[in-house]
């Protein structure tokens, strides 16, 4: 199942983002792609709301996965940019993770695609100039890519 959303403001990507949270479920994995500065970052944030996470979530870039624990199921954020190769997730216990009691919220993940199961949501967040700065063109791939 493909979906695409547009998004014209930070709030609306936040809402984007806690609507999926409200309706996430242990085990799932979603996984977000884009360029920097494109919003990943406000979905997450969005995400962990809609799961009730009163925790701030942020890019866990410098640690890889950030635990919150707070919210209705507990979130596992990373952020895999830095990996260099897929073995390092080995270090960290990802399987753990991806296969545990939470949901994982992956960006970046791409760099890791030979990890993420074939039930993952693949969400990709898109900017375009010519529409304003604060559009995003948001796709959405995957069997629960309905929201």
């Amino acid at each position: 199942m493909k979906k695409t959303v547009e998004t014209h403001s930070f709030e609306e990507t936040f809402a984007l983002g806690q609507a999926f949270g409200q309706k996430a479920r242990p085990g799932q994995i979603f996984c977000l792609e884009g360029d920097l500065g494109t919003g990943k970052t406000v979905f997450a944030q969005g995400f962990g709301a809609g799961l009730g996470v009163k925790d701030p979530v942020n890019s866990p870039t410098f640690t890889i996965v950030s635990i919150y624990e707070d919210g209705r199921i507990p979130l596992y954020h990373f952020d895999v940019y830095r990996i260099a190769d897929p073995d390092e997730m080995d270090e960290i216990g990802y399987e753990d993770y991806f296969y545990g009691d939470g949901v994982c919220l992956i960006e970046w993940a791409s760099q890791i695609w030979e990890l993420i199961p074939d039930n993952a949501v693949w969400i990709t967040i898109a900017k375009d100039p010519e529409k304003g700065d604060d559009y995003r063109r948001i796709e959405i791939r995957g069997e629960d890519a309905a929201c």
